[in-house]
């Protein structure tokens, strides 16, 4: 199995260490780890790791398309459990954690982790949702969910639907499309989820006027 250069350029990231660590996730593919290295990399990048599952798991899908949903819920399972350690680091170790997460970690700021806390204020399953669903930094949600002390099985529930959905819905366009599928997500996919959770919300909202 070998990742085409058409797909190493549209997922390239920008140069510097993030590009190197692309380039080291990418680099699994190749091997007999590929599925244990989806499951870690989604594991991790839910709580701290910056590189998103999503980019191995294109990369397979189009490998090996008739292992597209193994790898989806590969994903999925890792990216959730990895949530619920996101979710304990900010339960009970975030006043410890906090300064080396707004430091190294890329998308950590304390302006966003109090924004983040007004929003499970008013919307805490779909906040998790959304966070899961689009490209907004999971792992920020899952320490936060903890941090503010969401209840865990709101989070999981949440967490389990938007990340399965997520990462299914891009295995099922791969398989289905292939190469073709690969450009649309690479340009479009990201907005559309965004789209779709604003929408999502807004029903919710309708709906709990109305009721």
């Amino acid at each position: 199995m070998t990742v085409s250069a058409e797909t190493e350029k549209a997922s390239s990231p920008p140069s510097g260490f993030i590009r190197r660590l692309y380039d080291w996730v990418l680099s699994w593919a190749d091997t007999s780890w590929a599925l244990p290295a989806l499951v870690m990399l989604a594991f991790a990048e839910a709580s701290f790791f910056p590189v998103p599952p999503d980019v191995l798991l294109m990369t397979l899908s189009l490998s090996r398309p008739l292992l597209a949903w193994r790898y989806a819920l590969g994903a999925t399972l890792g990216s959730v459990t990895g949530g619920l350690l996101g979710y304990l680091i900010g339960y009970g170790l975030w006043a410890l954690a906090a300064e080396w997460f707004y430091r190294y970690v890329p998308g950590f700021t304390p302006e966003l982790f109090g924004q983040v806390g007004d929003l499970f204020v008013r919307y805490d399953f779909w906040t998790v949702f959304i966070a899961g669903f689009t490209p907004i930094p999971y792992k920020v949600f899952t320490i936060a969910a903890g941090a503010f002390g969401i209840n865990l099985p709101i989070f999981v529930c949440a967490s389990c639907l938007s990340r399965a959905l997520r990462f299914f819905l891009v295995a099922a366009l791969l398989r289905r499309y292939g190469a073709r599928a690969r450009i649309f997500i690479e340009r479009y996919f990201n907005l559309l989820t965004l789209v779709a959770a604003i929408l999502l919300l807004a029903l919710a909202a309708v709906w709990q006027l109305r009721g």
